[in-house]
């Protein structure tokens, strides 16, 4: 059997979000299940942590990987992290249906292909 190591990491900073997004995590598990079903991802758990006095860490567990968000309402960032294996399922998809949501002022995005001899980043 053959497998495919092929793999596309999105990685995400963003700033300028409203706190009452960044501090709901029945709001964020919302957003990031929705975000995974939009780029066909499959849907395996989603762990959830909500911080006092404020933040929340998400973890959405994938069949083909993850979709991960860390939050700082207090700051208005958001950490946002997009891996999946193979090349059936785009991370930049559900990435950018969250950030859509979210409506942050700025954001830093970078790609990366792993698990592949291609040498890339794209941002």
């Amino acid at each position: 059997m053959l497998y495919l190591t092929y793999g596309r990491h999105t990685v995400v900073d963003v700033w300028g979000v409203d706190a009452s997004f960044l501090d709901n995590v029945d709001f964020l598990r919302l957003v990031m299940v929705n975000a995974a079903e939009k780029s066909s991802a499959t849907v395996l758990s989603v762990i959830d942590k909500k911080f006092e006095p404020s933040g929340c860490s998400m973890l959405v567990l994938l069949s083909e990987s993850h979709l991960s968000i860390h939050t700082y309402p207090e700051e208005g960032f958001a950490a946002i992290d997009g891996y999946t294996c193979g090349k059936r399922v785009n991370p930049k998809i559900a990435i950018d249906y969250i950030v859509d949501i979210l409506k942050p002022k700025k954001i830093f995005t970078k790609t990366l292909i792993r698990g592949s001899d291609e040498i890339a980043v794209f941002d």
